[in-house]
């Protein structure tokens, strides 16, 4: 719940004060409630605490423990605090006022460098070992708290954002390009590959799922893994899955309702966030505590494009989850002045670094000043629920049945699926089939993006070469899935975003869905339980029987889009948007990273404001992309940054 940074002179030489003041000082600008500092005869320890659970409004970090001799820093909140507590053998007495900093001094105590196996929750935080000298710290396993630090034979500096880092007088302002490589050359949402990358170049990132212990000697970082790949669960009954599931979910959104402000959620209208609130619902009726909700529909100028099985509006879906589970304050927002293009450069700001989802940036950034504005501490979404709660493509499934020759289930299923979502029976096997058999009859990608970076960029750096652990080319969902949960690049970004947010707006997006507890469970269960009886997405259907209407609850003909109307926002200013890109494309620098006959040939499409439903042409997003790169560099270089001598003179012969 906290800013942290901390600075350990490895040479054994005194701290700085002027060096961490300067970092305090930074901090201090972001949503924070107070800032307090510890420090030894090398080390220095501070944190900017955001007040979000009870347990944290006295709290007291950084915090020494004079008994045990260990001093911590440390921004989380820890889910599992009921079972740490019973292992540790903590006096009952003592439970409901201990802070998680302290809960995590005490799990260091009992299991040393093992502590990040134990810990539930979202979490970065650096522990000060006295009587061993040495540092040592975590990130939790989906990267849901980011943690930078800088490195070098003298000094060990740490910190949640990456500007106070650069209060340091021995850290460079330097743009790292091997960063900047990976993030063009990937297209999906994925910042880097290699998540101890950021995009300044000398300061790391610790990775999700890893752990670092830094000495005089050296500094090691090493990862952990806390989900058991292998294990099953195995039932008798749908019911007993269902009913397991139930108790493991409603354990884990409990546990994410810890605030000393109202609970928001984010609702759409479909299954993941949907099952969020109704489980959160029930237990804030119990307590007597509200629940805010926060949707965001297109204005009501906007004319729906998408085809018949995609709605671009899911205000009737919403207001039918919202009217079913009753007592909840809900909040529709269309933030008609705003745009992908007007949030850019708060976005900058908040990010520190470029970023992709500019389609949604709009609405997620007014979603969350709304919350703000009511008080709002813990902000639900589901937002991995596509790969654990509601996993589950039913086509895909009956591809599999084919290959294991069970044609009996294949032929109940396939019956059943066809009545339940009115199509025949011919169309699903031709579609099964065409999973099955993809090579007699190939289908085009439409939405393959071109390649933004520079060729003789791209080799320079080995971008493709290092970014090839993620091709997901001939990989079937099954083992895209489980990439999902073994490469920490899948999910950092996300929770870099959510770091970032916490950080302006006080409040943490906390997400059930990425429960450890749930996360394990969903990977444990055979196929069956994720589709039957004709239902996709089967064990989140079952599970919120009473929980959800069954118009969400059974809905498998329309999916909710909220991207849909990105460009049809920009209309308005698609004139300011040409000019800019004009001086893009006869930017020097711009020309030693960015494919420019490409961007040349978007230019020229732009000339023509576009049409609504071009939204998802990857030409268009692709402009957005290199855009905002563009706008970061400017700011980057304006503020004093650094891009490399060498690139400007490239730039320079380039361009004559």
């Amino acid at each position: 719940m906290s800013a942290i940074a901390g600075i350990f002179n490895v040479k054994q030489r005194s701290i700085n004060m002027e060096d961490c003041n300067r970092m305090m000082h930074k901090l201090s600008q972001y949503s924070i409630d107070k800032t307090d500092v510890w420090t030894g005869d090398s080390i220095f320890l501070g944190c900017a605490l955001q007040s979000i659970t009870p347990e944290s409004i006295n709290e007291r970090i950084p915090f020494y423990d004079s008994e045990r001799r260990l001093a911590i820093t440390a921004d989380a909140i820890i889910d599992n605090r009921k079972e740490l507590f019973d292992r540790l053998q903590i006096d009952k007495s003592n439970r409901l006022l201990m802070p998680d900093s302290q809960l995590i001094i005490l799990a260091y105590f009992k299991w040393g460098e093992d502590t990040p196996l134990y810990l539930i929750g979202d979490f970065a935080f650096l522990i000060w070992d006295e009587r061993q000298q040495k540092l040592f710290g975590a990130r939790d396993f989906s990267g849901m708290r980011t943690l930078y630090y800088y490195n070098d034979a003298e000094h060990f500096a740490f910190c949640t954002a990456i500007k106070p880092l650069l209060q340091l007088p021995y850290i460079q302002n330097q743009l790292n390009e091997t960063w900047l490589a990976e993030y063009l050359a990937i297209p999906e949402m994925i910042d880097t590959v290699d998540s101890s990358l950021s995009v300044i170049k000398n300061i790391k990132q610790l990775p999700p799922s890893h752990s670092i212990t830094v000495t005089s000697d050296r500094t090691t970082v090493s990862p952990y893994s806390p989900l058991q790949l292998d294990k099953k669960i195995k039932f008798k009954k749908t019911e007993d899955y269902v009913e397991a599931f139930q108790e493991v979910y409603q354990e884990a959104v409990d546990a994410r309702l810890r605030s000393i402000g109202p609970v928001g959620a984010q609702l759409s209208g479909g299954l993941d966030s949907g099952s969020v609130i109704g489980f959160a619902s029930r237990t804030l009726k119990k307590e007597n505590r509200p629940l805010n909700t926060y949707s965001y529909i297109p204005g009501e100028k906007f004319e729906d494009w998408t085809p018949s099985y995609m709605l671009a509006n899911e205000s009737d879906y919403i207001k039918n989850t919202v009217d079913y589970l009753g007592g909840i304050n809900s909040n529709y927002y269309s933030f008609d002045e705003k745009s992908p293009l007007s949030e850019l450069d708060e976005w900058l700001d908040i990010m520190e670094m470029p970023y992709k989802f500019f389609e949604n940036s709009f609405w997620l950034k007014g979603i969350h000043e709304q919350a703000q504005d009511h008080g709002v501490k813990v902000l639900l979404n589901g937002a991995r629920g596509n790969f654990t709660i509601s996993w589950g493509k039913a086509l895909d499934y009956y591809s599999n049945l084919i290959r294991q020759f069970k044609w009996m289930k294949l032929s109940k299923e396939v019956k059943l699926y066809s009545g339940n979502n009115s199509v025949s029976q011919k169309r699903v096997l031709f579609s099964i089939g065409k999973r099955v058999a993809p090579f007699l009859e190939p289908t085009k990608n439409l939405f393959t993006f071109p390649e933004l970076i520079n060729k003789s960029f791209a080799a320079e750096t080995d971008a493709f070469e290092r970014i090839s652990d993620i091709n997901t080319d001939g990989l079937k969902n099954d083992e895209i899935r489980q990439m999902h949960f073994t490469q920490s690049c899948m999910w950092n970004v996300t929770g870099t975003s959510a770091t970032k947010q916490s950080l302006k707006y006080g409040m943490w997006d906390r997400d059930p869905t990425n429960d450890l507890r749930v996360i394990q469970f969903c990977l444990s269960l055979p196929d069956d339980q994720f589709v039957n009886n004709g239902l996709d997405r089967a064990l989140i259907r079952n599970a919120t029987k009473g929980y959800l209407p069954d118009k969400i609850r059974l809905n498998q003909r329309v999916r909710g889009i909220q991207a849909a109307d990105w460009l049809y926002r920009m209309q308005p200013v698609w004139g300011e948007l040409v000019a800019e890109f004009k001086r893009l494309v006869r930017d020097p620098i711009c020309a030693t990273y960015f494919n420019m006959d490409l961007l040349n040939k978007i230019l020229a499409k732009m000339e023509a404001t576009p049409s609504a439903d071009k939204a998802f042409d990857p030409e268009y997003r692709i402009m957005m992309r290199a855009l905002i790169v563009y706008r970061f560099l400017n700011r980057f270089e304006a503020k004093g940054g650094d891009i490399h001598e060498t690139r400007m003179e490239c730039a320079t012969v380039g361009s004559t």
